[in-house]
């Protein structure tokens, strides 16, 4: 087994082999209507327990006088931390499948909460559990997803007479300049998957015909 080591909070972990994952980019709000019950999903992106915790409790705040405040989230590289809670319904009827639908997706670092606004009419166990999954459907839908990816970053030292070569080559391989720096040399900071890491060191180095340094700096997850 390959072991890859990662960056979480500013410590150094090590983990078995996970080269990318799915987060939230950015936070989203989806609504459905189910036999005049309004379920309102809310997502969010949180990096760990207590962030998951501050956000349930802001949330149940927020809507203080719904009936109920359903939740489940999922956090870790390994979504090896998740938790889920019925607030009240039926077991099994609300956490449960706010829960499935996010490993369903495959997401990581997410929560997710429906906030239930009773409208008189019971659904029964089997309508909860479609109201509540098609409640956090539509929240991820209203929600932007990203990944991220086991990389390194690292630093090319140029000369000027070599600027195009080296940005020609990274926009062919779709590597973004995080940062240029034009000094004696001109120095560009950029960000490339692990995998990829000294292929694309051996094509700079090839472009550049050797007239090159190439610094490698952290690896994480990016």
């Amino acid at each position: 087994m390959k072991w890859l080591k990662y960056k979480e909070n500013g410590i150094l972990k090590v983990m078995s082999n996970v080269s990318s994952y799915k987060i939230i980019k950015t936070n989203g709000t989806g609504e459905i209507v189910e036999k005049k019950s309004r379920f309102i999903a809310n997502v969010f992106y949180v990096e760990n327990q207590q962030q998951a915790e501050e956000k349930i409790a802001d949330i149940s705040k927020k809507y203080w006088d719904a009936k109920h405040n359903c939740y489940a989230y999922v956090i870790g590289v390994n979504s090896e931390n998740t938790k889920c809670s019925d607030n009240g319904e039926p077991s099994g009827t609300a956490g449960k499948p706010i829960l499935e639908v996010i490993t369903g997706a495959g997401i990581t670092n997410v929560l997710i909460v429906v906030t239930r606004y009773f409208g008189g009419v019971l659904l029964g166990t089997g309508g909860l559990v479609r109201a509540y999954t098609q409640a956090a459907q539509a929240g991820l839908a209203a929600s932007e997803i990203g990944e991220k990816i086991f990389s390194q970053m690292l630093t090319i030292k140029v000369g000027y007479n070599m600027i195009n070569g080296v940005q020609y080559y990274l926009s062919q391989n779709e590597i973004e300049i995080l940062e240029s720096r034009y000094e004696a040399d001109v120095s560009f900071d950029i960000c490339v998957k692990e995998a990829d890491v000294e292929r694309v060191m051996d094509g700079l180095t090839q472009k550049c015909e050797g007239q090159i340094e190439i610094i490698k700096g952290d690896i994480g997850y990016y």
